[in-house]
């Protein structure tokens, strides 16, 4: 086990391993445990009794957090024409179509989301293997496939994550920098957790929503109650 440092002991006194906070309470633990010089990221693990082996349990989606992510996002965009246009009138970084292809093949990867128009999929597809272990590949099912490509830059701009379930049933996904304060991180875990709950699978039986854990980056974890959470 990896040797801890004297911060990341001390602000660990403060928090009870075998305690379930209410999300308030919890919020405001991980805000005082971020102790490192740069402003950390806080994480959100929410475990569901779902089983991603099974086609129709696996739970995707995206969610624009009302308080965005705290961060520049570069976005690329794959698209000819007036949808070129478009791209680049709503703030795209990145635009282009074959020329772009070509650019990643010979290892460009200076951006941090994808968006294409669907008639470009049969080209970028051949990036597949390049943009998929990086989790950038385009998917309609996240919204990163559609002709609404000024929509598509706006929110992703704006702070929209995308998540997924992982193999032992666990969603990750971030909720925006310690220094948002408590408040703004409740509201941007409320609205991912919303829309988690709205895609509970019809075949998920028994307990949708297991455990939740929030982290900073270099922080310990604060478990939440999810009876807490669940009638708000």
């Amino acid at each position: 086990m990896a040797k801890r440092g004297k911060k990341y002991s001390e602000v660990k006194k403060a928090i009870d391993s075998a305690s379930r906070y209410a999300l308030q309470e919890a919020m405001e633990l991980v805000a005082k445990s971020a102790t490192a010089k740069f402003d950390e990221t806080v994480d959100a693990a929410i475990r569901l009794g779902v089983n991603p082996a099974h086609a129709d349990q696996m739970v995707r989606g995206s969610v624009v957090l009302p308080n965005g992510l705290g961060k520049t996002v570069r976005i690329l965009v794959f698209a000819k024409g007036e949808k070129e246009k478009e791209a680049l009138d709503a703030g795209a970084d990145f635009v282009g179509a074959d020329d772009m292809v070509e650019k990643i093949k010979g290892g460009w990867l200076d951006f941090d989301r994808v968006i294409a128009t669907p008639d470009m999929m049969g080209n970028v597809g051949k990036l597949g293997k390049i943009l998929g272990p990086r989790g950038l590949m385009p998917n309609p099912k996240v919204g990163t496939v559609t002709f609404d490509v000024a929509n598509a830059v706006s929110e992703l701009k704006a702070g929209r994550v995308e998540f997924r379930v992982e193999k032992a049933g666990i969603v990750h996904c971030p909720l925006g920098k310690v220094s948002f304060g408590a408040e703004k991180l409740k509201e941007n875990f409320l609205a991912l957790l919303e829309m988690v709950m709205k895609l509970k699978p019809a075949s998920s039986k028994g307990i949708y929503l297991r455990s939740i854990s929030l982290s900073s980056a270099m922080g310990p974890g604060v478990k939440v109650d999810p009876l807490s959470v669940r009638n708000i």
